[in-house]
């Protein structure tokens, strides 16, 4: 992972000025750490990623970004190396790490109670800058997780003793009746694909951050909206209705009038537990697999069910309507 003595190298590579210092870990993702590196000329965010991407897939997605936050959307900027690139290896031969930098902002922390209006119509902006995608959508986004791979899973955490199997087995069978009616949507174009209260953040001065877009792809724009509207809507089917309307008074493309119109929503809470459970089991320390077992309590937590989907639709039902 980074080394801090690489501060350096990093503001050499991306022209970000002298005196650089790295701190952190400030945070830590599914796909790597952000780190703060401050240099003469300011501030600014590190992320240090895990594996190796894609470099075409990164520029990609950064181009992406970049339109998207022309439109006004608010959102870190993305710097590029001096080479106009996105990603670099930094620490040489002995401790390669890939990186790229952003803008660093000022956000709270994570908190699913915001303001739903405002959330609405900050996704309705977003869903706006409709730019073509290619590809389908992601398997993450769409496909069952399936009743023989639960039933493996489950097997195998009981062996193991795993503290959340029982509770994961009772809720398994609600799950497998869910992903009946996932539907894998037509029309798609690029979509966040990633606005969990981690990357949706309130800010110092009373507004909005999206943070994180390198899940960015394939999706429509239905199936995002039905992610925020559980995600920020808190059960509660005041605030559902609030986000939805504010959502469709900014002009926002997308609609749930069905089942299926929240297969993202099922689908990625599931694929996420199941991830969970497989770090959970390949963990060598305690400290790893009580990280990855958050994965898991989160959709134990809050679970998406047939129950949760059909008080989402009677939530937002008659508000709008498909073309």
């Amino acid at each position: 992972m980074l080394d801090p003595a690489a501060a350096g190298e990093v503001a050499r590579v991306f022209g970000l000025g002298m005196r650089a210092r790295l701190e952190g870990p400030v945070a830590r993702g599914r796909r790597g750490q952000v780190w703060r590196l401050v240099t003469e000329r300011g501030t600014f965010a590190v992320k240090a990623l895990f594996g190796a991407p894609s470099r075409e897939r990164a520029e990609a997605d950064a181009a992406y970004q970049e339109h998207v936050r022309a439109a006004g959307v608010p959102m870190p900027a993305v710097l590029r190396a001096t080479d106009g690139a996105v990603l670099a290896e930094v620490g040489g031969p002995h401790h390669p790490t890939l990186v790229r930098v952003y803008e660093w902002v000022d956000v709270l922390p994570p908190s699913r109670d915001l303001d739903p209006r405002k959330i609405g119509a900050l996704l309705a902006r977003v869903h706006g800058v409709q730019t073509p995608t290619i590809g389908p959508v992601d398997a993450w986004f769409r496909e069952p997780v399936g009743v023989d791979t639960w039933a493996e899973l489950v097997e195998r955490l009981t062996a193991a003793d795993a503290p959340f199997v029982r509770d994961l087995a009772a809720i398994v069978p609600q799950l497998v009746t869910l992903e009946q009616v996932f539907e894998v949507p037509e029309e798609v174009v690029t979509c966040h694909c990633d606005l969990w209260a981690d990357n949706v953040r309130a800010t110092p001065d009373g507004g909005l951050m999206l943070l994180d877009w390198e899940s960015c792809g394939p999706e429509s724009p239905s199936q995002e909206l039905g992610m925020v509207i559980f995600e920020y809507g808190l059960g509660d089917p005041a605030r559902m209705l609030d986000l939805y309307a504010a959502y469709l008074i900014a002009d926002g493309p997308g609609r749930i009038s069905r089942p299926g119109d929240l297969t993202m929503l099922a689908a990625t809470s599931e694929h996420l537990a199941e991830e969970g459970c497989r770090r959970w089991l390949s963990a060598t320390t305690p400290e790893d697999r009580d990280l990855v077992a958050t994965w898991v309590d989160w959709l134990l937590h809050d679970p998406v069910t047939p129950a949760t989907v059909d008080e989402m639709l009677d939530a937002v039902a008659g508000l709008g309507s498909r073309a």
